[in-house]
């Protein structure tokens, strides 16, 4: 990662492109944390992503190689005035298991610090256990707390909530 920024309404393509393809359709099993064997269709929209740079409560993050590609992104949501929320965390599915994805997460945790937030949270699929038991390495917590998915699917897909102080490292 040569650069990590809030993003710009000009990568909202790329973000796009990016989340895309890391999450759906074959070119996401390149990696190891896609969601194409338990999801199809669009991950996420321009409106979406456009939306989400816009927030004044969430920062979007880009992380950029030497040739200043987006080859990762990161959100953190203000939930509250000590709440934190990260969402669409994603690396390039060809540059996964490389480390950026812990560097995007520690960018994030840092973004949520500069923004006063004391706890982060996520929800993951439940079906995802790789992906939590990575999210728990990095320190995160099951809740105990399960929400919905908020597509019917059969067989039915849920969340699991992962926590994490976010005290000085």
């Amino acid at each position: 990662m040569n650069r990590f920024e809030e993003a710009s309404p000009k990568d909202a393509e790329d973000i796009r492109q990016l989340v895309e393809s890391a999450y759906r359709g074959d070119s996401a099993r390149q990696g190891w944390t896609h969601e194409a064997d338990l999801l199809d269709g669009e991950r996420t929209s321009m409106g979406e992503i456009v939306r989400m740079i816009e927030a004044p409560d969430i920062a979007l993050c880009v992380a950029r190689n030497e040739v200043d590609r987006i080859v990762g992104c990161v959100a953190v949501t203000a939930v509250s005035d000590a709440l934190g929320y990260l969402g669409m965390l994603t690396v390039s599915p060809t540059l996964q298991s490389a480390g950026l994805g812990t560097k995007l997460l520690r960018g994030a945790e840092e973004k949520a610090r500069s923004m006063g937030l004391k706890v982060m949270e996520m929800t993951v699929i439940s079906q995802r256990e790789s992906l939590i038991a990575w999210y728990e390495r990095s320190g995160y917590r099951p809740t105990g707390e399960r929400r919905p998915f908020p597509i019917l699917r059969d067989p039915p897909l849920e969340f699991v909530v992962l926590a994490k102080p976010l005290s000085a490292d």
